[in-house]
């Protein structure tokens, strides 16, 4: 890169501190990041608010012995207690008048099998703790019925896995938060470089870059390099703060290649989107279209980005997660490549 290139990318970043709206993602970034091991707490009851303290009551009615047995399964998870009810209409006023949170009603069929059927509130929160629960609750009672039930079975069948506890944290932590302090630098990337290209030629100061000398190449390299360099740097240090606050991230290094050459992929894309069509709206709506059709179709591959991610940091990756950092890198330096050969059949004064 020669020094034209660095002195616009100096100059792009320079002007990042007049973006009120990028230094607002930035400091939400930063806050997540810096007070992660408070925010977990609270984010966690809307992801999984099965470790929440209060209680959810369910009225339970229908036949007999299941009921019966709906009512241990019920009354053995903690944060939940049954209530029998001598019928569904009696279960559905106590539901209606606030006495009850939930309603499961069970039925035999003439062969045997076990119909449920569930009421929950429709209210956002509240309906979120109150399915997570049944849910576990009602595995529960499945797993007990195919347990009994199996003596009558003419083969034997394999035997069930072991019920397994994890934190809810944990898996927030590594499944949501670290790839959102990932990933979400590189969106912005690609943003900037969408927003600094068509206000360039929406202001007309694109010649008067040009005119410094400086290439067109080059003004487009220094914005691409501004963007996509600050955003592996800035997912790192975000790493770095979630260390302070006591959450383990290992493999930084192999993060920060990651991030890197998914970064390089979408300023790639925002700089031919708005090589291709000047007009910022137009421009950030294909860019977002893009980025959505990358991140789908990442996410159908056996190591999305948001797994690797996640094994990463971790620990736990092995050769595959590796592979899949040096095929983003790959990915990452061909659109460059790509990027350079569209900027090189493009008159930059036909622009606008």
């Amino acid at each position: 890169m020669g020094s034209p290139r660095l002195a616009i990318a100096r100059r792009e970043l320079g002007s990042l501190r007049k973006e009120k709206t990028i230094v607002l993602a930035l400091a939400i970034q930063l806050f997540v990041a810096a007070f992660s091991s408070f925010l977990v707490v609270g984010l966690v009851s809307l992801y999984d608010p099965s470790g929440a303290s209060y209680q959810v009551d369910v009225a339970v009615t229908g036949d007999d012995e299941a009921v019966t047995d709906l009512l241990v399964a019920i009354d053995d998870e903690s944060g939940l207690a049954g209530r029998p009810y001598p019928s569904t209409g009696a279960a559905m006023t106590a539901f209606e008048e606030r006495q009850v949170d939930a309603i499961v009603e069970a039925s035999t069929a003439p062969d045997g099998q076990i119909h449920l059927l569930a009421v929950a509130p429709d209210s956002g929160v509240e309906t979120t703790a109150v399915v997570v629960r049944l849910r576990d609750a009602l595995r529960a009672f499945e797993r007990a019925e195919r347990t009994e039930r199996s003596d009558s079975l003419s083969t034997t069948p394999l035997p069930l896995p072991p019920a397994t506890e994890s934190s809810p944290y944990f898996s927030f932590t590594y499944t949501v938060l670290v790839p959102l302090l990932l990933f979400l630098p590189v969106f912005i990337a690609g943003s900037l470089v969408v927003d600094s290209l068509t206000e360039e030629v929406a202001r007309g100061t694109l010649e008067l870059l040009r005119v410094a000398p400086v290439s067109f190449a080059a003004v487009v390299d220094g914005k691409v390099l501004a963007a996509g360099g600050l955003a592996p740097v800035q997912a790192i240090a975000w790493m770095y703060l979630l260390r302070l606050n006591g959450t383990g991230v290992e493999n930084v290094a192999w993060l920060f290649g990651m991030v890197a050459g998914l970064s390089a992929l979408v300023v790639a894309l925002g700089a031919t989107v708005s090589i291709s069509a000047p007009d910022r709206r137009i421009a950030q709506l294909l860019y977002s279209l893009g980025v959505l059709l990358i991140f789908a179709g990442t996410s159908l591959l056996p190591l999305s980005p948001a797994n690797t991610a996640a094994r990463l940091a971790l620990g736990t990756a092995g050769l595959d997660a590796r592979l899949a950092v040096v095929g983003l890198l790959v990915v990452g330096g061909v659109s460059l490549v790509g990027l350079r050969v569209v900027v090189g059949r493009v008159d930059p004064n036909e622009l606008g």
